[in-house]
């Protein structure tokens, strides 16, 4: 296994799952772009910082990924500084800020259209996350205060990903272009929805790390009815593709995160922030859902 791939196992949960459904070249290439935004997910949360040299990660960063090929004495001297201040405590996380130069090389090695598609989302998010970062307490609390600036949040961390996602699909498969309207117009809300049940799941965790993302004056109902919304916008985001003769494994690869979060949602709900999926019912909607392409039926069923 190379680096990329062991560091993409060991830093996220359903996608590690979900990335190698896809064929290559197009698995590496969501492989590198979810790293890219790891990081930058890294430099947001982080902890131990305060508010100033968050923001400033997030700027830095983004100014490389605009130049891959082109790190200078100064870019690399900052990622390590990176490194030894450690942002957080994860040690996988700063295993991937230390390999920011390895994720950057193989962007740089991509085609011209999927560099710019990748580089252009994730300097994106990046200024987003550092507005987010800037708007937060000096310590790096961050809270939000309506349910509009959720809905923003999950643009920037998230919504973001489902359009880049959408590009690259796009530039792998070209028979998708029929359905270009359809899944340009669902894809921020695909990727809101993964984003909303995380955050319904994860909010013990993220209130003890110092970011309250559940508005206090919003009903969580709400929410949870705004998360269902988003998986059925998901749900016409697969039809989409589905409908254009996606490939399989982009199929696979779209429909395995929904079904999860689908059922992740359901457990929050019944047993509250924290519930997990079971391991064997996470291999059991797998199997299920290769049942149905196999079948040429619906991938949600």
């Amino acid at each position: 296994m190379d680096t990329l791939a062991r560091l993409l196992g060991e830093t996220s949960r359903t996608f590690a799952m979900a990335i190698p459904l896809l064929e290559p070249p197009l698995r590496a290439r969501v492989e590198v772009a979810y790293l890219l935004f790891r990081i930058a997910d890294t430099f947001e949360d982080a902890e131990r910082w305060p508010r100033e040299k968050r923001r400033r990660a997030l700027m830095d960063f983004s100014a490389m990924v605009l130049r891959p090929a082109e790190l200078t004495a100064n870019d690399r001297t900052t990622i390590a500084r990176w490194v030894a201040d450690q942002p957080c405590d994860n040690a996988s996380y700063l295993e991937l800020v230390s390999e920011t130069p390895r994720v950057l090389a193989a962007l740089a090695a991509f085609s011209p259209l999927e560099r710019s598609a990748v580089a252009l989302h994730t300097v994106r998010t990046c200024d987003g996350m550092a507005r987010v970062v800037a708007g937060g307490g000096e310590g790096g609390r961050i809270e939000l205060e309506s349910l509009r600036e959720l809905k923003e949040y999950c643009y920037i961390v998230a919504g973001i990903v489902g359009e880049l996602l959408t590009d690259l699909f796009l530039l792998d498969a070209p028979q998708l272009a029929s359905a270009r309207e359809a899944l340009e117009r669902e894809a921020a809300r695909f990727g809101e929805a993964l984003q909303l049940v995380n955050i319904l799941k994860d909010q013990r965790d993220d209130a003890r790390d110092g970011r309250r993302y559940l508005p206090r004056d919003v009903p969580v109902e709400q929410v949870f009815a705004l998360a269902r919304a988003d998986l059925a916008h998901a749900g016409r985001y697969l039809a989409a593709l589905q409908g254009a003769s996606a490939p399989r494994g982009v199929l696979a690869f779209c429909a395995l995160p929904v079904l999860l979060a689908a059922e992740a949602l359901d457990a929050v709900e019944r047993e509250g922030p924290g519930s997990k999926v079971p391991r064997g019912r996470v291999f059991e909607i797998a199997q299920a859902l290769e049942r149905r392409l196999d079948a040429g039926e619906p991938a949600l069923g």
